[in-house]
């Protein structure tokens, strides 16, 4: 090496056999098929194992790139996801590309895309519905798992979740949690304004303490009654000792 030159290397690093990401109210799976299959089916049993409680009924995508002949791999890793984790569907990204679209389906049983809904939006299947943005007057949305937004809800605005909601943003809307009889839901936001909150079959029209302005409020039922705090004070989450699925 000369006086001068510094040494250069490459560092290659190799795909692993299985990737694995949330897409949706499913999964999408990357396979790298010149792994040996056993590898790849153990790597595949072990992802889906520690997300069992969230693959049922749900939608994977099994990605393989854009290679060839591998019809039988494809095949086996169907069988396994459908008849040990009891998946919704599984299909390959050329066979449904509606299924990446973030697609809601309405209660008419018709299908739109996410930036052609007017004012409703009701989502079938779902532990968690995360959205971003703001919650413009009139518009419903309604889940059967938790509904985090990521955004303000203006008024007029109605939520609806069978868990909890949590607003990380000003929530002037209508909400309905734990809908229609878990009382042990909650409603939090970070700016807590509105007008009506049903937590189970509770219910209330809401009158926000002065001493709970500008704080971030927890709502939840407690003697039959929804009663309202500040939740830096009374931090409901840090009573739980592990890390558990909402």
């Amino acid at each position: 090496m000369k006086a001068g030159e510094m040494e250069s290397s490459i560092v290659i690093k190799e795909m692993p056999p299985v990737k694995l990401k949330g897409v949706g109210d499913g999964f999408w799976v990357t396979i790298n098929p010149s792994v040996p299959e056993e590898e790849i089916y153990k790597e595949i049993s072990e992802l889906f194992e520690r997300l069992k409680h969230l693959a049922v009924n749900a939608k994977v995508v099994i990605d393989i790139g854009n290679v060839q002949g591998y019809d039988n791999l494809v095949s086996n890793v169907k069988l396994l996801l459908k008849s040990r984790f009891d998946v919704g569907s599984v299909t390959q990204p050329h066979e449904k590309n509606l299924v990446h679209s973030d697609i809601k389906r309405l209660s008419g049983g018709e299908a739109k895309q996410q930036n052609t809904i007017g004012k409703g939006w009701i989502i079938d299947r779902s532990d968690a519905l995360i959205l971003t943005g703001r919650i413009r007057s009139g518009q419903k949305i309604e889940t059967r798992g938790h509904l985090i937004i990521a955004g303000n809800v203006n008024p007029g605005a109605q939520l609806t979740a069978e868990g909890n909601i949590i607003v990380l943003g000003s929530l002037m809307g209508h909400v309905y949690a734990g809908f229609p009889d878990d009382d042990d839901a909650f409603v939090m936001a970070l700016d807590f304004k509105p007008p009506h909150v049903q937590i189970g079959g509770v219910v209330s029209s809401m009158e926000l303490d002065a001493d709970l302005n500008g704080k971030i409020v927890i709502a939840t039922v407690q003697d039959n009654k929804i009663i309202t705090e500040d939740y830096l004070k009374t931090q409901p989450f840090g009573k739980i000792p592990w890390p558990t699925v909402m």
